[in-house]
């Protein structure tokens, strides 16, 4: 049988089984930091001032932001109808000159081609009815062409104005209106410009179940050619966060997000929460005060440098 001392010794081990764990401070477990994240916080990663022109680490100051909200959708570059010009021959003939290739540019009234008319055998000037560029040609020296002839003659274009046609999906709808502001992109570091949306059409195209969003582009140097597939990256909303810093200042440690907090003795990563983001800031709900010095770029090299630390023979700085 069980004596009474080694029974009550039992019966108190078993309440305390039941009474909540609390650290050193007097806190509950789970508000406890893994021994990572809080020997993290403690780090400090030391640099010289040409360390950190070497690594190209730049450094800002905590303050509110203009956040963007965007969509992306892709595009493609079209001609503006009113901008092109189907010049064919009046009468049916002969083709004696071909003046003009694809890609030569005309002005309004230049001879493109001249054709010996079949009634009178006399001479006709097939003549440009705008100012622009050659896109297309049907017709060489020699042929005999009709009055009414497919395809055209000539197709000239006036390029210094193109249009994008956006593709809009049904989520996408209920946010994109006329004059909102859209970037325009040729891809990940490519050429982009801005513009506004001028046009969405009413119904939805029965193929690809999508409606057009219009932009108009000015095209003086030829840029953005006809044909090309594009992004538009249109703008739905924006706000201002009362901290914002760049994504390139977020960096990732034990699956958290973090900033590095510039401080007298060097650089120390701050753990943060973060709200909505664009393609260029992120908000910071906590984690980061206003007018607190950070690392805008080149926090890689700060973590790299954190994580021999952590990892390796537990040593700080250099």
């Amino acid at each position: 049988m069980m004596k009474f001392s080694h029974f009550f010794t039992y019966g108190c081990l078993l309440m305390l089984s039941f009474l909540p764990v609390r650290c050193s401070e007097n806190k509950p477990i789970e508000e406890v930091k893994t021994h990572q994240e809080a020997q993290a916080e403690e780090s400090v990663i030391h640099l010289s001032e040409d360390e950190i022109a070497e690594f190209e680490i730049t450094i800002g100051t905590a303050g509110p932001g203009k956040l963007q909200v965007h969509i992306t959708v892709p595009g493609e570059i079209v001609i503006p109808p009113d901008n092109l010009a189907h010049i064919h021959p009046r009468f049916p003939g002969m083709v004696k000159e071909v003046k003009k290739h694809i890609g030569d540019h005309v002005r309004e009234g230049e001879v493109l081609a001249i054709i010996e008319s079949n009634e009178s055998l006399t001479d006709y000037q097939l003549k440009s009815l705008i100012d622009g560029t050659i896109v297309e040609k049907h017709i060489t020296r020699g042929e005999i062409v009709e009055a009414d002839m497919s395809p055209h003659g000539f197709v000239v274009a006036d390029l210094n104005e193109v249009w994008v046609y956006l593709n809009l999906y049904q989520k996408d709808l209920p946010f994109v209106k006329k004059g909102q502001k859209v970037t325009i992109s040729l891809g990940p570091g490519l050429e982009e410009t801005t513009g506004k949306i001028n046009y969405i059409s009413p119904i939805i195209d029965e193929s690809t179940r999508t409606a057009t969003a219009r932009v108009s582009l000015p095209n003086p140097k030829g840029i953005w050619k006809p044909g090309l597939f594009v992004n538009g990256s249109i703008v739905t909303s924006e706000f201002i966060a009362e901290i914002a810093v760049p994504k390139t200042a977020v960096e990732i440690l034990d699956e958290t997000p973090c900033v590095f907090i510039k401080i007298d003795e060097g650089f120390t990563p701050r753990f943060i929460s973060t709200g909505r983001e664009n393609r260029t800031l992120v908000e910071v709900l906590s984690g980061l005060a206003k007018g607190e010095s950070y690392v805008t770029r080149g926090g890689f090299t700060l973590k790299a440098e954190l994580q021999k630390e952590v990892f390796g023979d537990d040593q700080h700085g250099h």
